[in-house]
């Protein structure tokens, strides 16, 4: 596929900036690293042999009794019962790297809960005895996953709203900017508490809620570029030649006005990223054992003599936003019109 000249530039001024370059790639191979999250963190074996028979029970769920075992339950793989009967059979088990998931429990804790990093758990416990590694790999998946998917949402619905409105003008745009007006107005977090109290807080409940109000991030933006270009010259060739308005509006308009809405989309991202945490600290967000860095953040004020809790969500955290922020930068010096390439 041909690139144009345009696209040309616009990719050189985004690695010219080498920070956002460096951080956009590290952002993203960090994050693809962590959509495997259950090949490096997990307490089943990634493959199991038994009997001359092969097992993946990171996939599947086996009874106990399959092995040998008394009981028709799923089997404890960290049980030194369990991994005797599969020796015996002239078994193995390849584990993860990690052999905790983000909610299993290390009972063999030389001390108590919250125990410091050591060879079994790098970065140490929370205060339930769970592997606070393996809870930062899933966490961030979840973190990203969570903004990328708000970001998407919010600007198709954003988009389209400030392309209707900056299109069409008049009595829909006047009545639609008042009730943007008031609708960022409405006291968030106290909406959030009346929803905690009427449903069980859930990744999907969240996302429904907060895209209910980040969706109006983009509209100003959009409504002002198509106010703009609305009465362009192409625009009014387009209308005398028959061209219906969806045509005008996705085909002509639509693509000069997410020049100025790329630009943002890393914020957007940035804020939802920002708002979960923020709520799972404060109880409102995720279920509890979740593997959310806001309840990380948490047990480190709670814990204050477990520095390390604290400390490592703090440092992940900051990592995530301030790579997202300089991704951000490398996005607007693209799209710029001012910079060109030498």
């Amino acid at each position: 596929m041909k690139i144009s000249p345009l696209n040309r530039r616009r990719f050189q001024n985004f690695r010219r900036n080498r920070r956002g370059y460096v951080a956009t790639i590290l952002f993203f191979v960090i994050f693809m690293v962590t959509l495997f999250a259950e090949l490096i963190a997990n307490d089943k074996p990634l493959l199991l042999s038994h009997d001359g028979e092969l097992y993946v029970p990171f996939l599947v769920a086996y009874p106990e009794t399959r092995f040998g075992g008394d009981f028709e339950t799923e089997a404890d793989y960290r049980d030194p019962f369990l991994e005797e009967l599969i020796a015996e059979k002239d078994g193995w088990m390849l584990w993860a790297p990690i052999r905790y998931s983000y909610d299993t429990i290390n009972y063999d804790l030389p001390v108590p809960a919250p125990a410091p990093p050591s060879a079994e758990n790098w970065l140490g416990t929370d205060d339930q005895g769970r592997d606070v590694m393996a809870r930062v790999i899933y966490g961030y998946r979840l973190s990203v996953l969570f903004g990328l998917m708000l970001t998407v949402l919010s600007s198709i619905i954003g988009v389209a709203a400030g392309a209707v409105q900056g299109y069409y003008g008049g009595w829909l745009d006047l009545v639609a900017q008042r009730f943007i007006e008031i609708w960022e107005s409405m006291p968030f977090f106290f909406i959030i508490l009346i929803f905690s109290a009427l449903f069980v807080p859930g990744f999907w409940t969240l996302l429904s809620i907060l895209l209910i109000f980040s969706w109006t991030a983009l509209v100003a933006v959009v409504r002002a570029e198509f106010l703009r270009a609305r009465n362009f010259d192409y625009v009014q060739a387009a209308r005398a030649l028959g061209v219906s308005n969806g045509v005008i509006i996705f085909k002509h308009l639509l693509p000069n006005a997410m020049v100025a809405t790329i630009t943002f989309l890393p914020f957007v991202l940035t804020g939802g990223i920002t708002a979960l945490t923020g709520l799972d600290t404060l109880g409102l967000g995720l279920p509890p054992g979740s593997p959310s860095l806001g309840e990380l953040l948490a047990q480190g004020k709670a814990n204050l003599q477990a520095p390390w809790l604290g400390i490592t969500a703090f440092l992940v955290l900051s990592l995530m936003l301030t790579m997202a922020m300089f991704m951000a930068e490398a996005v607007r010096d693209a799209f710029d019109p001012r910079k060109t390439f030498h």
